[in-house]
């Protein structure tokens, strides 16, 4: 895990790559079940086939979710993290299939304290990439932390 930091001591521009999470069957079947989205581009390999893409596709809603939870330490701010405050400008750019492997890498675009000084919201731009490099998803998070000398 990367070093602890606080929101003084972010840096707009900071950066940070994540290793990688090989995508299973077993993932894309969590994903089925988790939001009773059992279309057959995702549930049936027979149906994939035949279609343009020729095999079975991950939600992009569940790459999403890995995403997020793969960028959760970067900027690692502990127990200060009180919560996300939404995404925006996000999207789906390229299929992820079975065997996939997604890293993130996370870049601060930009950092501000609240009105009463106690917290700061800070905006992460989160990039999705693959193996071969390629972006699959990208796009803005928010969230809200606690400043140094404060609880959350």
């Amino acid at each position: 895990m990367n070093q602890l930091t606080t929101f003084d001591d972010l840096q707009v521009g900071a950066r940070w790559s994540s290793p990688g999470r090989t995508l299973t069957e077993a993932d894309l079947t969590v994903s089925c079940m988790t939001s009773s989205d059992w279309h057959p581009i995702h549930a049936d390999q027979e149906f994939a086939k035949g279609t343009p893409i020729g095999q079975r596709i991950f939600h992009a809603t569940f790459c999403m979710h890995v995403a997020f939870g793969i960028a959760t330490h970067f900027p690692n701010l502990g127990n200060a993290v009180i919560a996300g405050l939404g995404f925006s400008e996000w999207k789906f750019l390229q299929a992820v299939f079975i065997g996939d492997t997604l890293h993130v890498e996370v870049d601060i675009v930009s950092k501000r304290p609240t009105s009463d000084g106690k917290r700061g919201v800070i905006e992460r731009r989160i990039r999705v990439l693959k193996q071969t490099g390629d972006v699959v998803q990208e796009g803005v998070t928010t969230m809200l932390a606690a400043r140094e000398g404060n609880t959350a």
